[in-house]
């Protein structure tokens, strides 16, 4: 089978790296890739939001499954353009997308279907948003109703920081028009885990879990990012916990979609802060979380075509269970100085062979380009150094042995990805 990924980013990497495990797969190629994913796939140059040239190459190529990886494509329609054309493509369609794609959706249909969440309200007025702000205080916060590459969220610790967001969403528009419209809601205190599911809008399948970091320094400070690192499994994610997941946030939303009249087929993420009141949803989205999915697959021992093909075809009940290494797995960014602001591009990388040399150690690209024998930065996220530990402790030391062999100017990561988890009962996956 021929397998196109789309995306260029951590997470698609991480994909073509699985799917190149399958035995049912015989050519990977990757729309647009980037330049670690060349030593798996044949990259072409098609962008991911390029719905018909991505149509027009799946069916020259006689591809036989595509997996979308970023959000955009799919809030696009890209899986009811594909399906039209009777190709196989994994991911929700452009009305399950909304889960993501609107804030304003996704809230709306929390609160019909008694989804735990945070409490909210909803403004179109810049003005309007400034006063409730006035009168419920800080912290609150402010989402910014469609996609801004998982920046449009502010965590405001007070009022004035909240209502600077308002004024940046919606009067300067630093997202667009996804700050046209825009949520305040309470601020949910607790530890965040992020719990991603495969389905084929019946039968659900959960991935192993996971912790990302979001913050850009150490001990959660300063501004929000794409993720900064991840680990899995969330030892905060006990078994009992997963259970209260699946049946109050996970069965709920997909029944309710369904209720709705939208069938929910592909990856359904969702972000989950573990309050004292029980877990509450933080955000839904409709594809593999980045960088979690990072440190998820390395733990995968199940075939994930097989798995993805099930869900496509709505016939997931054939996969009875998926198998995971009992290993702990620690992902850590290396960013671009100045990420998640301006930042430069075009520099070397050294050192990514001799880490890649290192047991139980992968390096996922991101933000990365090749030029001739070299390898560039091309994003604000660049690699993902993934490595695998018996323990927690022993997944993060490996992962950061990696880290110090590798180099660029202006590299940036964090020192505590996985700290969180140590000394912690590990969880059930």
């Amino acid at each position: 089978m021929r397998i196109l990924v789309v995306g260029s980013g951590g997470r698609e990497h991480a994909l073509a790296w699985k799917i190149a495990q399958s035995q049912a797969v015989d050519k990977i190629f990757c729309a647009p890739g980037n330049g670690g994913i060349t030593h798996l796939a044949e990259c072409v140059d098609i962008k991911s939001d390029d719905i018909f040239g991505l149509l027009d190459f799946a069916r020259k190529e006689k591809i036989g499954l595509t997996v979308v990886g970023p959000e955009i494509p799919l809030a696009l329609g890209i899986v009811d353009e594909f399906i039209k054309a009777g190709l196989k493509i994994f991911g929700p369609n452009k009305k399950a997308a909304a889960l993501e794609a609107s804030k304003i959706f996704s809230k709306q249909l929390m609160a019909k279907y008694n989804v735990p969440t945070a409490e909210f309200k909803v403004f179109d007025d810049p003005e309007e948003a400034k006063k409730y702000i006035e009168k419920k205080g800080a912290p609150c916060v402010v989402k910014a109703d469609g996609l801004a590459a998982g920046k449009g969220v502010v965590v405001a610790k007070t009022v004035k920081e909240a209502k600077d967001a308002v004024k940046a969403m919606m009067q300067d528009k630093v997202f667009g028009d996804a700050g046209k419209k825009i949520i305040i809601e309470e601020c949910l205190t607790g530890q965040e885990a992020s719990i991603i599911v495969i389905t084929d809008s019946k039968q659900v399948l959960a991935l192993a879990s996971a912790q990302d970091h979001k913050s850009i320094f150490d001990n959660d400070q300063g501004a929000n990012t794409g993720g900064m690192g991840a680990y899995s499994p969330a030892s905060i994610v006990t078994p009992g916990i997963l259970v209260e997941v699946m049946e109050k946030i996970i069965y709920r939303t997909i029944d309710g979609l369904a209720k709705e009249g939208i069938d929910y087929r592909g990856v359904l993420y969702a972000g989950i802060m573990l309050t004292k009141e029980g877990p509450k949803t933080l955000e839904f989205n409709v594809r593999f979380g980045d960088p979690e999915t990072e440190a998820i697959l390395p733990r995968l021992k199940s075939d994930l075509v097989e798995v993805m093909l099930a869900a496509t075809d709505g016939e997931l009940t054939k996969v009875k269970n998926l198998y995971w290494d009992s290993r702990a797995c620690v992902c850590v960014v290396c960013a671009s100085g100045g990420y998640p602001g301006s930042y430069a591009k075009d520099k070397e990388i050294k050192g990514l062979k001799e880490a890649e040399k290192l047991k139980d150690i992968v390096v996922f690209h991101a933000g990365t380009k090749k030029m001739g024998d070299k390898i560039l930065t091309s994003g604000g996220r660049v690699l993902g150094v993934t490595g695998l530990g018996t323990t927690i402790e022993d997944a993060i030391d490996k992962t950061y042995k990696a880290v110090s062999k590798i180099s660029f100017e202006g590299m940036h990561y964090r020192t505590d990805i996985g700290h969180k988890a140590i000394g912690q009962k590990v969880s059930r996956i």
